[in-house]
């Protein structure tokens, strides 16, 4: 196969369709693992690697599936110390389906007698195919077709399908399928020492001639997960494409089998040339957290008595696949392998994320349902995620923020005990809402645990509130802001008001013991896990989010609120005091009118760039290569990742000068080009998301670096940028920032003000695109050249909507068109 290490090497065909197509050829074990993330499918509710379905957890294969939401704590003692840990649950692995031909051993991809290996993710479909040629050591040769997907249109069923032919010989073949519930976490090699346990076996049994049931529950969380699966063989073509007909039965189980933790049945198939045989393989999965169900074993019992048969389920996953493609696609022309990986990245986001709803208690896992990545833990991702489903689907994101919600007495408590008021979120969130990210990480330089300090990144609050803001300002829901925003905003801006600290002398607000998102420094040299002083991203954040809370009252103010006033207790002067540390916090700078990081920054010695990378190459985690030297990179002027910048990504600069305007700080246009200059030379970009931010911030400055940028962002998980993270599961928030590169920053697009406000910039490398939006109910089709804009209003009832492009302002109406030229 043509391995998959740079662009370039991605064996994606470029023709027509094939923008919509991940192709790969030959079997490469080194890749394998990279493999099954990339082609992983998932609707929301579960997720499943894209692994072989005669493999089983190796140093080459790792089937993984996850269920949202599910989580488990365990406790780890590792001689010295000990540790307790949360884990998103490797569940069961419902692939499982071996076979062998006659009497030949059971098939393993690495077979020496495979003669073509090739596997398909149709993103169009979320249809994931493999054709395996095969010739045994009796010179038999056989061709097996493989078909996968988990339902878009019911999110507990998913569907495998393998069709045997023989070529030139007739004989048995014996096939097992199986739930195999003997499963770990075990994909993520730096918590290898951790305790990966996490099921026991419950109940499995035979339903019926044709199906099983398995049930394991969760050993700390006590969350029971069950799977039925149906097997049948039917006559039937590779493809599955003929409907014209009911398939015929025929073949029945020849024994059934089981063992804890496992069970399933055994086939034997006849085969003959020219004449196929389909096996079908559907799973239901449930759990306890399910609603309206009696159990998690009754349930999927009931629904696979009444499912469908896996042609008419793949004609209904296939139609929710075209609206959302509908709704979120993003159409370039030319530009082909940046248009098969901005599908790519947009297909992982929707099914990660498009099944949610108020009834899933699941929020943003950072790695999506691919892998076991960060544990599966949420966090700031997700604020570079909600962009994309707010403009498209802002019923997703208002779920996906009801998460939060729901744990918001979880971060009340965490500020109370913490000595503060309001609600402090977790850096990494699970099951519940307290704070799981781990208090050391091991670095793999030197096989030793070293401290991480990671919690102290309180602005995870901060970034909740912005997601709340923006979602009010996208779609104008009052009802959400009454219902659940405004108290998630309002707690937020008043547990970063109990934070500030007043300077009388000075007249300032000063904010202390925090991390911000640049993770190299957690306190000052000499003073690890003290955290920062005046951290310039969290207090002009927090001086934007008290700003916000003013603005949310003011909303509310006359309208039937009383159960969130009766929640949350706006005191008297409490306003008031938000306005003035909103107006008085303070921002250190550098000379030239440069913001600093923090204080103290200015006497950071600068590093040696160009030695280290000449002694490591990659030196995007700088913090490992220092640590194994006995430094720390919070002794220089490094980041891992945009600290400052990101208030260039979250804002534009005039809103940016304008918030620092009002702090009595100014910020001319020279000091934003500097700043950005100042901090892209500095930043390792061990991050995936650094790509997102610097991508967004050169767009103005420097297109073509821009543009760079954008290609590694695209290609975070394609290429594997990182040398080896994918395989851990896709970065989730990479992925959708690439995608909301597209959509907001090139086009321009910003929503303040009650306005679609457009200021178009375009690399040159990027030609005509066009997307979709959905603002203030409003349907809109966006088309953009280098020289024009057009936008196309869909024909209804929703109000007429305020635009500005480029400056000038207009009214549309519903079915309006409506060109704005623009000025190369």
């Amino acid at each position: 196969m043509v391995p998959i290490g740079r662009p370039s090497m991605v064996e994606g065909a470029i023709r027509g369709d094939d923008v919509w197509t991940l192709r790969f050829e030959g079997f490469d074990p080194a890749t394998e693992g990279v493999r099954e993330a990339l082609c992983a499918l998932g609707n929301g509710y579960w997720g499943t690697r894209g692994a072989a379905p005669e493999s089983s957890a190796d140093a080459v294969h790792y089937p993984g599936t996850y269920l949202a939401g599910v989580y488990n704590p365990v406790h780890t003692d590792l001689g010295s110390h000990s540790r307790d840990d949360e884990h998103m649950v490797n569940a069961p692995n419902w692939l499982a389906l071996s076979f062998r031909i006659g009497t030949s051993g059971w098939f393993r991809p690495d077979d020496p007698g495979v003669l073509d290996y090739r596997q398909e993710l149709d993103l169009r479909r979320g249809l994931l195919t493999r054709v395996i040629r095969l010739r045994d050591t009796d010179a038999r040769t056989t061709t097996i077709t493989s078909r996968r997907f988990v339902s878009q249109a019911d999110p507990h069923v998913a569907v495998l399908e393998t069709t045997f032919e023989a070529s030139d010989w007739s004989g048995p073949v014996t096939v097992r399928s199986a739930v195999d519930g003997r499963v770990a976490n075990r994909n993520v090699a730096a918590d290898a020492a951790l305790t990966n346990t996490h099921l026991m076996p419950r109940t499995q049994a035979e339903v019926d001639a044709r199906t099983v049931l398995l049930e394991m529950e969760t050993t700390v969380s006590g969350v029971h997960i069950a799977m039925a699966a149906r097997t049948r063989v039917v006559e039937g073509d590779p493809a599955g494409t003929d409907r014209s007909r009911a398939p015929r039965e025929i073949g029945v189980p020849r024994r059934f089998l089981s063992e804890p933790g496992r069970v399933g049945h055994e086939f034997e198939l006849h085969l003959e040339p020219g004449r196929p045989v389909r096996v079908e393989k559907t799973v239901i999965v449930g759990t306890s957290r399910d609603r309206a169900v009696v159990s998690a074993p009754f349930a999927v019992t009931a629904w696979m008595r009444r499912v469908a048969d896996p042609a008419d389920l793949l004609i209904a996953h296939e139609r929710e696949w075209r609206g959302l493609w509908d709704e979120f696609a993003v159409t370039l022309d030319d530009n082909e392998h940046q248009s098969l990986a901005l599908n790519l990245n947009t297909f992982h986001v929707l099914q990660t994320l498009a099944g949610v709803d108020a009834d899933l208690d699941a929020g943003v896992p950072a790695r999506g349902l691919t892998g076991e990545g960060y544990r599966g833990h949420v966090f700031w991702d997700e604020a570079f995620v909600y962009p994309v489903l707010t403009l498209r689907r802002p019923d997703l994101s208002r779920a996906l923020l009801g998460y939060r919600y729901r744990r918001l007495d979880e971060a009340r408590a965490a500020a109370k005990s913490a000595g503060f008021e309001g609600a402090l979120f977790p850096w990494q969130s699970g099951i519940d809402g307290r704070e799981v990210t781990p208090t050391e990480l091991l670095n793999p330089r030197t096989g030793e645990w070293m401290p991480d300090h990671s919690h102290n990144q309180r602005h995870v609050g901060l970034a909740i509130a912005y997601s709340v803001w923006t979602h009010y300002q996208a779609t104008g829901d009052v009802e959400f802001l009454i219902h659940e925003g405004a108290e998630l905003l309002l707690e937020v801006a008043r547990f970063f008001a109990s934070l500030a600290t007043y300077d009388e002398g000075a007249d300032r607000f000063d904010i202390a013991g925090v991390m911000g998102p640049d993770e190299f420094h957690d306190g000052l040299p000499g003073a690890p896990g003290t955290g920062l002083r005046n951290n310039t991203y969290t207090n002009v954040m927090t001086a934007w989010v008290l700003a916000r809370a003013v603005d949310t009252v003011g909303v509310l103010n006359g309208r039937s609120c009383r159960p969130l006033w009766n929640r949350f207790g706006l005191r008297p002067g409490e306003i008031d005091r938000w306005r003035h540390i909103g107006s008085r916090l303070r921002v250190p700078f550098l000379p030239g009118g440069v913001p600093a990081q923090f204080e103290g920054y200015a006497s950071l010695p600068e590093f040696d760039w160009a030695g280290y990378r000449a002694r490591y190459g990659d030196i995007g985690r700088l913090d490992l290569i220092l640590n194994a030297e006995g430094d720390s990179t919070a002794n220089y002027r490094v980041s891992k990742q945009a600290d400052v910048l990101m208030l260039l990504y979250l804002f534009s600069a005039e809103e940016l000068r304008s918030l620092l305007h009002h702090l009595g700080y100014p910020l001319p246009p020279e000091a934003v080009v500097a700043t950005v200059a100042f901090y892209g030379a500095r930043s390792t970009h061990g991050s995936t998301l650094s790509n997102v931010v610097h991508s967004w911030v050169e767009a103005r400055r420097d297109r073509e670096r821009s543009w760079e940028f954008l290609t590694r962002a695209l290609d975070s998980d394609l290429a594997d940028i990182q040398g080896g993270t994918t395989h851990e599961g896709i970065h989730l928030g990479a992925m959708a920032g690439s995608v909301d590169m597209m959509v907001r920053c090139y086009s321009g697009l910003e929503i303040r003000d009650d306005t679609l406000w457009l200021h178009p910039v375009l690399p040159a490398e990027l030609g005509a695109f066009s997307f979709s939006i959905n603002y203030r109910e409003q349907p809109i089709r966006i088309e953009l050249t280098p020289t024009s804009l057009r936008l196309t209003l869909s024909a209804g009832g929703a109000p007429p909507i305020r635009v500005r492009v480029d400056g000038q302002g207009a009214w549309l109406s519903p079915g309006q068109v409506r060109d704005f030229p623009l000025v190369p």
